[in-house]
């Protein structure tokens, strides 16, 4: 198979936008399809972690989401009775200096407002109210048709699915399958500090509790905080994957919390609840022209932050591969580079979750009390883990990637 010349792409999201921002800077024509009739983001806040700002930066994206963001200057885990820190990690110009870029908390509609700002630019082609029903090889042409709910029929040398966890083009080359529940839900939802009754630390900041934790963080250069409070539940009995939420029940699951967790929420008016979904990991990426980004092949829990970074790293390798190498070997490359990395994430962030929830009662706390004289006394080991999140640079040349 032979160079790309023209692309499509299932989804307007970060990875979407992300992927062809990248593969127009190479001269590649993309061409996005969202279903939605409008650009926008459902969500809050994102922490974007150096390893992702090094892709963003490398795209032209860094002075212009800088107006937005908040700079951390901790990453923290505290007791959710007490507030004792069980861990507590310099961000800020540290992690400016020791990962050569900056730890960034942006909400999330102003990254992807960025992003498809720079892709118009760039000459991407967005196409809104385009249903994909489904695709298509078209082998006398040696390309791949896609095929939208209002008749229209597209096609391109490569069709990338970068359309979330429910991914059409993942359910068509794998076979259908429901996302597995994780057996837990998120409330999530921004509150002007102007409302704040209690001062929230500048800090990433994970409240470690049984059963459920609690995280918070500023956003727009401090003007807003961001909540995300996980709760564990044995089923999820809404059709919807996520609805919006229950404050006074959000409120009545975290009370008794520190107070500077139940002062936050009694400072919330609005909520969303999120069910949180995952899938086993997938026995391929792509499959002839076609491939899968982002939340389609490698969703994953959001205790290490990474869902969104993870997308941004894919799209970056992605177009590297694909400027270098035919069709059939970029593919190869790509999955190649990013499985190992995307599925060790996804171990982590799963596992973070017993810890963030004293998993195991008394032995729960033990491990966070563990952590806690880890990070004091040995810190070089906390730091060694987040050295090969942080420190891993996507925009490498991909011939020096394993």
């Amino acid at each position: 198979m032979g160079q790309v010349s023209r692309v499509l792409i299932v989804g307007a999201g970060v990875g979407g936008l992300s992927s062809a921002l990248a593969l127009a800077k190479h001269g590649i024509k993309v061409i996005v399809c969202e279903q939605a009739s409008s650009l926008g983001e459902v969500g809050a806040g994102l922490q974007i972690s150096p390893n992702a700002m090094k892709v963003l930066r490398k795209l032209g994206l860094e002075s212009r989401l800088r107006p937005f963001v908040f700079v951390p200057q901790h990453a923290t885990i505290r007791d959710f009775k007490t507030g004792d820190y069980y861990l507590k990690v310099p961000l800020g110009e540290y992690a400016s200096s020791r990962y050569s870029a900056p730890y960034w908390h942006l909400h999330r509609a102003d990254l992807h407002s960025v992003l498809a700002q720079a892709c118009l630019e760039a000459g991407v082609e967005l196409l809104l109210n385009a249903t994909v029903t489904h695709y298509a090889k078209n082998t006398e042409l040696n390309q791949v048709n896609l095929f939208l709910k209002d008749g229209r029929i597209l096609s391109a040398d490569l069709l990338i699915g970068a359309d979330g966890i429910r991914s059409k083009i993942r359910e068509q080359m794998l076979g259908p399958e429901r996302p597995t529940f994780m057996g837990q839900v998120a409330w999530r939802g921004v509150i002007p500090v102007s409302e704040l009754r209690t001062t929230i630390q500048p800090d990433a900041c994970v409240w470690a509790g049984p059963g459920r934790h609690f995280v918070s963080y500023y956003l727009r250069g401090g003007d807003y905080v961001n909540f995300v409070a996980v709760e564990e539940r044995s089923d999820w009995q809404s059709e919807s994957w996520r609805e919006e939420g229950d404050v006074e029940e959000l409120k009545r699951a975290f009370a008794g919390w520190h107070p500077e967790v139940s002062d936050l929420l009694a400072s919330a008016s609005s909520t969303f609840l999120w069910a949180l979904n995952g899938r086993r990991e997938l026995s391929t990426w792509h499959e002839d022209r076609v491939v899968l980004l982002g939340d389609a092949c490698h969703p994953m829990l959001p205790f290490m932050a990474q869902g969104a970074a993870m997308a941004i790293e894919d799209a970056y390798v992605l177009a590297q591969c694909l400027s270098r190498c035919s069709i059939g070997d970029a593919l190869i490359k790509y999955e190649q580079v990013r499985k190992p990395r995307t599925t060790k994430i996804q171990q982590m962030s799963k596992a973070n979750a017993g810890l963030y929830h004293m998993h195991g009662g008394a032995f729960g706390k033990m491990k966070l009390k563990a952590l806690q004289a880890v990070s004091r006394f040995v810190p070089r080991v906390i730091q060694s883990k987040l050295d090969a999140v942080y420190g891993y640079d996507a925009t490498k040349d991909i011939s020096s990637l394993p």
